[in-house]
This record gives C-alpha cells, structure tokens and sequence, in this order.
C-alpha cells in the first residue's frame, strides 16, 4: 500500500467512513444493464451506462422520463425491487469496491453512511406517523449507536443546518406541518446525517417553485463543497444545474449519449437530443415566439429500435443510424457523443 493510500485510509476512518477513495475517485458505474421483467416482456431500462464521479465534484444526469435517470441511482443505492429488477451485467465500484457482489450486511452498511440519496417526493418518502426529528435521529440510533436524547439533539442540530427555522420547535412536528421546501430541507438533513462521500439528489426540486428551487440548489452546493461530497444530481431540468453541476451525462433509453463539462454542453451540444432539450428551453430573446419541442415520443424499453434509439426523432437520421447503434466516442477532447453525425451537430 503506497503512503498516499495508507494516509486516505487513515482520514477515512477518522471521518466514520469504512472505505477510502484512491485518487479522489469515490464511485465508478461500469457497463451497467437493468431489466425489469414482466409479464409483457423484458423492459431494458439500462444499457450499457459507465460514468465516474471524484470528491467534491458535482454530476449532473439529464434526460426526459423514462430514460434510466432514477433507475441508475436506485441501483447504485441498492433499492430496486428484486424480482423483477435484474443486473444482468455491469460493476458499481465504490472506492473500488463492487456494491454488486456485496454481501447484504455489506450494503446496509454503505448505504447511509457512505452513499446516501435525497428521494424526488418528500412527502411519500417521509413517515407521515412519525415526526421529523424522530425520522432524523433514527439515522444516529441505528448508525451510530447513539441513545434517544443524544440523536435527537444531533437531528436539532441538522436542521438548523438545512436551514429550518425554529428547529428546537418543530422537531417534533410531522411531515404534513411543513411546506414543500421545509421536507425537502428535511430529506437532506436525513440524506448527509451520517456525512456520506457519496450524495445522490434525485428531482430535488420537483414541483417546487423557482424561489425554493434555487434556496434547495444552494443549499445542496454550499454542503457539497464544505463536506466535499462527490454530487450526482438527477434531473430533467437543464436550468436547475447549469449554475452547480462540473459534468453533465444525458440519458436517452436507458443510455448515456452525451458526456461533457458543463460549459461546453450548454454552448454547443454535440448530441441531436442534448440539442432539442437546449433549444426547448424558454428564452428571453425569444418572446412571443412557438417554443421548440422534440417531436415524437420516448421509445417504449420493450421494443427499443435498432441502432440509435433516437433515430425516429432526429432530423439528422441515415440509414446507418437506424442500422448501427452509435458508441460513445470522444469527437473533440473532454467532449463525448453517442452520435454518428456528432461533429457535424457539434459545427452545426
């Protein structure tokens, strides 16, 4: 073991943590496959998706429904209902260590204290019968050993840090006596209680206005970067991380078809998908004007077309597009795109 190793090891359990990233690099997704079998066929929600993500940076994952978004984070959290989810295939390396292949004590030990998730819809993944701060403190009870008082002045404590006003109040309401933003707030304080390396946030915003939409991004940035948290982000919605995210993967069909740091994505996608989802963003120099739309519908998992999956809405389709599935190659350097007329998009 080289000095530099032997040193992560040692912050690693000064910090709580039972494993230590090498280089910086927290979580690696290998050649991920996920099937859903049913009684209607095989639904191939993953195919082949493959990112990394290092301490302190922020991934964001974009794409419509249906494209494999949650999917990928749920299985990377160990959450997905098997039968009749299936990992046919594919790695979930975390500080090297394969998620897949753990035992399940293994697992329930990692989940919480080294990965954690913030969930879509607070109010259906909160306990309505419970209070917060009693949801809150049973991370320290079960985690951490610690007595009933003693976790629920640490569940105070984070609320306070997520920014909840009055939290020596309310700690003991319940879910239903806080707005939409407040449980969110309150997802998060039970999501970083255990100071996980590895945060997943996924839709954190969903159905919040813009106002609390960007107090949550804040509060999600200003954690990131005190705890240096590797973030993967998840969502729909290019506006909520182009102030936040480092790297940007877009998901279509269960596949990532584009990968590239933020700023290059936004400038000038080199995917036809990245490139309607941009362009059907509003625009203030576009008022009064028909905003744009990709045509077509998402292909259903069961029966996704040969070749590129996008062929069937994009302006750009050859005959080797409906023919060849396109690999995720590097068109210009840092810049990749599942695409065979991806520089010509690029130039476009």
């Amino acid at each position: 073991m080289t000095t530099s190793e032997t040193m992560a090891r040692a912050s690693a359990k000064s910090s709580g943590h039972t494993y230590a990233p090498k280089d910086g690099l927290l979580l690696q997704v290998a050649d991920l496959h996920v099937e859903f079998h049913t009684p209607d066929g095989i639904a191939r929600a993953i195919n082949g998706v493959n990112f990394d993500l290092y301490e302190g940076q922020t991934l964001a994952i974009l794409g419509e429904s249906g494209s494999g978004k949650s999917v990928t984070a749920q299985a990377i959290m160990g959450i997905l209902d098997m039968p009749p989810a299936v990992i046919p295939h594919g790695q979930i390396r975390y500080c090297g260590e394969d998620l897949l292949t753990m035992d399940p004590e293994q697992r329930r030990r990692t989940r919480g204290p080294e990965i954690s998730m913030v969930f879509q819809d607070a109010l259906s993944s909160l306990n309505p019968v419970f209070p917060v701060g009693w949801q809150i403190a049973e991370m320290f009870r079960v985690h951490r050993g610690m007595n009933k008082s003693d976790a629920l002045e640490r569940a105070v404590k984070l609320m306070q840090r997520v920014q909840i006003p009055a939290a020596k109040e309310r700690v003991k309401a319940y879910p239903h006596q806080f707005s939409g933003g407040m449980r969110q707030r309150i997802m998060i304080a039970m999501a970083i209680a255990l100071d996980p390396a590895v945060l997943i946030a996924d839709e954190p915003t969903t159905a919040l206005d813009v106002t609390v939409q960007a107090q949550i991004m804040a509060l999600l940035q200003e954690l990131q970067e005190e705890r240096q948290m590797g973030l993967i982000l998840i969502t729909h919605d290019l506006g909520v991380v182009a102030d936040v995210a480092d790297k940007i993967a877009v998901m279509y069909a269960g596949r990532i078809v584009e990968r590239a740091d933020v700023f290059d994505l936004y400038r000038k996608p080199a995917h036809p998908y990245t490139k309607g989802l941009l362009e059907s963003i509003p625009r203030l120099d576009q008022k009064g004007q028909q905003l744009a739309a990709i045509g077509g519908l998402p292909p259903n998992l069961m029966r996704i077309p040969n070749g590129c999956a996008f062929n069937p809405r994009c302006k750009y389709a050859q005959d080797v597009c409906r023919e060849d599935r396109p690999a995720l190659l590097e068109v210009v350097p840092g810049r990749e795109s599942a695409c065979h007329f991806a520089e010509e998009v690029l130039n476009g």
